[in-house]
């Protein structure tokens, strides 16, 4: 392990994206274009923080099956250390499938049963010796995403091989952000978050980022950055509060939007740039992303 290294934890899965420019209502049948890339939270975030130049490393669940294969030899190509990964044999490699109209998200579903099913099997490098122990967790970046099940983000919020580590989270979706209850207490943990994932996690609707990212600090969270689309972004701890207006762009896709700004402020924040050229950093890369400007 080198010290840029970080871990990348949860879904690693193929995406099976549907866009079109047209406006889509409930039953639409519209002319667009479909594709099939690696996916998943933690993989966008991996794929992103190379990108930046660190060295990610997958700790997730991937079948034994063809799309699996492919799935590992796509990420090896890309440069991520998959050595770690929980390859299954009795189970599937998930998919995220999403399809966006003129207007952004139509429909997502993300099917990532594999990995709520493998439970904490894909920790054992971090207990084992491989990657840290009880007795000498793991000291570095750990970027963890919320596609775990409830009951493993709760046995981690509690568990000693991450109480040295600095540990980013996200949740997958608004629908998932509720598992992230047990880690708002938890010390050395950032949380990235939009504005209705926040609203979720604090049970109350916010009008805008800075709002939801106080109230989640005053609820016991260290530190917390809640992003709201084209408006602006907050990052808030119990001792400092920053807020940025990202730059304004025609939005082209949504997809791996959020993954693609987590990893770019921890990217800068690895890089050693205080905290408002972060978040202005990785609002600019994100502004890039959605534009279009990036590839993927």
């Amino acid at each position: 392990m080198s010290a840029s290294s970080i871990l990348c934890i949860g879904s690693v899965l193929w995406d099976v994206i549907g866009r079109t420019p047209a406006s889509m209502r409930l039953g639409a049948d519209v002319p667009g274009r479909i594709t099939r890339i690696p996916g998943g939270v933690a993989l966008n975030i991996a794929m992103a923080l190379r990108r930046a130049g660190l060295a990610p490393v997958l700790l997730s669940s991937v079948g034994r099956d063809g799309p699996g294969d492919e799935l590992v030899a796509r990420c090896t190509l890309l440069g991520l250390d998959t050595g770690y990964l929980h390859r299954s044999d009795d189970l599937p490699t998930d998919t995220y499938m999403a399809i966006e109209g003129a207007g952004g998200l139509v429909a997502a579903l993300a099917d990532a049963h594999s990995l709520e099913a493998a439970g904490d099997r894909i920790l054992a490098p971090l207990r084992d010796g491989r990657l840290g122990s009880t007795d000498a967790p793991y000291p570095g970046l750990i970027a963890l995403d919320g596609n775990l099940t409830e009951t493993l983000l709760a046995e981690i919020a509690e568990s000693p091989l991450f109480a040295a580590a600095d540990l980013r989270v996200a949740p997958a979706s608004p629908g998932k952000a509720e598992r992230l209850l047990p880690l708002l207490g938890h010390d050395g943990t950032t949380l990235y978050l939009n504005r209705e994932e926040a609203g979720l996690l604090a049970q109350k609707g916010f009008d805008d980022a800075e709002s939801a990212a106080k109230a989640l600090v005053k609820r016991g969270a260290g530190r917390v950055l809640v992003t709201d689309g084209g408006r602006a972004t907050c990052d808030a701890s119990q001792n400092a509060c920053h807020v940025s207006t990202p730059p304004e762009v025609m939005v082209e896709r949504v997809t791996g939007a959020g993954d693609t700004f987590m990893a770019a402020h921890i990217a800068a924040e690895a890089e050693g740039m205080d905290r408002p050229a972060a978040l202005a950093h990785a609002q600019a890369v994100t502004a890039a992303y959605v534009s279009g400007e990036t590839r993927l």
